[in-house]
């Protein structure tokens, strides 16, 4: 039953992204030829809003794309990670040509590679900026081949993307000393993520755990890297093990509050709650260039920690950040009776209360809550 369940899940899930994905062709001069892509845009997407999105580029797009956007509306609906824009380049007629590398330099090759690596960062990222609301937060996805190809607009003096996820890739030789000096010494805030798997193909499994040896040594608070070793996995269905994974490792800061996040960090900050919340948002800005508007999950855990230390000054911040985020929500309400209410003025909190009625439910915040608050002051 649960296997049943979760097939539909998955079916369902399918289908909403398909039901977004529109296709397009680029006329390329760095490929000579044309190239067919896949975009997914954020439920709601709005062309002439101002809200921008991460950009996830896939490749391998002809199989690799449908998981990836599956996995990215699935959490972008829950908060765990930013609403993104998704684009996957098909690969399959050109694949091999498309992610060779030179015998000699190990870099892409004269042959294919070099056109396609410049097809990327030159053609199809400055055609989807100019066509679509993207932030400069971008991450890069391959398996396989192409996971080793994503290495090398690492090695750009300005790289190309801010996170890269590799799936079982086929290193080229180099490969891993290359990578081990570059993320060593990058001084921007990079994400990397690489996964195997026990039953993945030898020969790429022996040289993935080398690597993983190799940036697991490395000492660079500006790299944040993780690594999965999957069980019961092999070099295909490893990847939809991975793709959960690598998205919780690179959005694990902009994720709302967990129990963990609330118990270990957000009750010892030693500024406070109020002072918790506005440092996490401003790293969230930092590190993925893009602000995040306060979800009320992660003010409903500051206000819980705010009363349980008591702590009247972050209340009032509290209070007024709910008046500036959500003015015509009951949140602003309940919240501003909630500080009068703790600074001993109980008229103020009731009219507070008394006047949130008026307002729009929110998720977490209903007429019955603010009666309830009413009735008790009254009696």
């Amino acid at each position: 039953m649960n296997k049943f369940i979760l097939f539909l899940l998955f079916g369902f899930l399918f289908h909403i992204a398909n039901s977004q994905v529109t296709y397009e062709t680029i006329e390329s001069s760095k490929l000579g030829d044309t190239r067919e892509i896949k975009i997914q845009l954020p439920r709601n997407y709005d062309p002439e809003g101002n809200i921008l999105y991460p950009l996830v580029v896939v490749l391998d797009g002809d199989y690799l794309f449908e998981p990836v956007i599956g996995n990215a509306d699935y959490h972008s609906y829950w908060g765990d990670m930013p609403r993104s824009i998704v684009v996957g380049v098909n690969q399959a007629q050109k694949r091999d040509v498309d992610l060779s590398f030179s015998g000699t330099t190990y870099f892409p090759s004269d042959e294919g590679g070099s056109q396609f690596f410049e097809f990327i960062g030159m053609e199809l990222i400055p055609y989807i900026n100019e066509n679509y609301l993207t932030s400069n937060f971008r991450i890069v996805v391959g398996h396989d081949q192409s996971a080793n190809f994503i290495n090398y607009w690492l090695f750009k003096d300005k790289p190309l993307f801010r996170g890269y996820i590799a799936f079982s890739p086929d290193l080229s030789p180099e490969m891993v000393n290359r990578l081990q000096e570059k993320l060593s010494i990058t001084t921007e805030d990079t994400f990397y993520y690489l996964a195997t798997a026990d039953n993945d193909i030898k020969g790429l499994r022996d040289d993935i755990l080398a690597c993983n040896a190799a940036l697991s040594a490395i000492e660079n608070e500006k790299l944040h890297y993780r690594f999965d070793d999957f069980k019961d996995a092999d070099h295909y269905s490893l990847v939809g093990l991975g793709i959960p994974k690598a998205i919780n490792e690179i959005f694990g800061l902009y994720k709302p509050i967990n129990k963990k996040e609330y118990n270990e960090k957000v009750l010892t900050y030693e500024d406070g709650p109020f002072a918790y919340l506005i440092k996490k948002y401003e790293d969230i800005e930092f590190f993925y260039g893009f602000e995040k508007k306060v979800v009320e999950n992660d003010l409903r855990a500051i206000l819980a920690a705010t009363k349980k230390k008591d702590d009247i000054e972050s209340m009032k911040s509290l209070a007024k950040l709910t008046q500036k985020e959500y003015p015509k929500s009951m949140i602003s309400s309940y919240y501003s009776g909630i500080y009068h209410e703790m600074n001993g003025n109980a008229r103020k909190a009731l009219i507070e209360y008394q006047s949130g009625l008026l307002l729009k439910e929110s998720e977490f915040v209903n007429k019955d809550m603010l009666l309830d608050k009413i009735y008790d002051l009254q009696e």
